[in-house]
């Protein structure tokens, strides 16, 4: 720092809260939030461009092309890989993180957090992708904050998901 500039001359990096059944790739440095249960969050980074895309999704998958969105696994992460390709990423210089899949107690039942992170894994490595970490499975949900400047994520584990971790609540943060 010059003895001209103060902290707050840095600049501040943009945040963005990421909605179950969406992707997101922003054209800057970005801050991504969201929050899992048995959804789950694949991080994708491009050490080489510095730059970075998430989404989170709902269910493992889907067949009917009529109902193929970011909310199903297979088509979530094969677009998120699609986007980072046609921004000028290569397949080898990507590297993914998969956050979620737990089992929560209640309605949903184990199996649909397994399978979407199953789903996951099937599509990263399917289409080449490395996959660097993963923290999945469990009861426990998971905050999640994903640095797409420098490929960092941070993993909060909560025992209870609140109404205020969701949506524009936790924006206003």
């Amino acid at each position: 720092m010059t003895e001209t500039e103060t902290e707050t001359d840095l600049p501040e990096k943009a945040s963005y809260y990421l909605d179950p059944g969406y992707i997101y790739f922003p054209a800057d440095p970005t801050t991504l939030r969201t929050v899992v249960g048995v959804c789950v969050a694949v991080c994708l980074w491009d050490a080489q461009l510095e730059q970075g895309a998430m989404n989170h999704f709902i269910h493992p998958a889907t067949a009917n092309p009529e109902t193929a969105t970011p909310k199903f696994g297979n088509v979530a992460t094969a677009e998120l890989i699609a986007m980072m390709e046609r921004a000028g990423s290569s397949r080898e210089n990507l590297q993914a993180q998969i956050l979620g899949g737990a089992a929560p107690k209640g309605p949903g039942g184990p199996e649909t957090g397994v399978n979407n992170a199953q789903m996951a894994r099937d599509v990263l490595r399917r289409k080449g992708i490395q996959i660097v970490s993963e923290d999945t499975g469990g009861n426990m949900g998971r905050k999640i904050v994903f640095d797409t400047g420098t490929g960092h994520v941070m993993v909060l584990k909560v025992q209870r998901i609140r109404s205020e971790d969701w949506g524009e609540a936790d924006q206003a943060q």
